[in-house]
């Protein structure tokens, strides 16, 4: 069974939605970094269903390098978090722009 193509990209919008609420209302480093991946997870299945939609394997191919993308950032920014933490003694994001004053 074909899911219709307007259903992908409400699904898809929908998911970017919640990757952006959670970066932007978390107040923790790790849960910010978690809505960026959800937010370009999103991304990657709109390309997917766009290639379905015009048969055209270029979406396929972008999706691929989007979650390529995603690995090298989630690697460096957990590393950027681990230094962090072992600077501060914390994650949090508020207290970390009162530290930084």
């Amino acid at each position: 069974m074909i899911v219709p193509y307007g259903h992908v990209i409400v699904l898809a919008g929908i998911i970017f939605l919640l990757g952006l609420l959670c970066a932007v209302t978390r107040r923790n480093l790790i849960m910010i970094v978690l809505g960026i991946e959800i937010m370009l997870n999103a991304g990657a299945l709109a390309f997917i269903g766009a290639s379905l939609r015009w048969q055209q394997m270029g979406g396929q191919a972008v999706a691929l390098f989007i979650l390529a993308i995603a690995a090298a950032e989630v690697s460096i920014g957990l590393a950027l978090i681990v230094s962090v933490y072992r600077k501060y003694g914390t994650i949090h994001v508020d207290i970390l722009e009162k530290s930084t004053r």
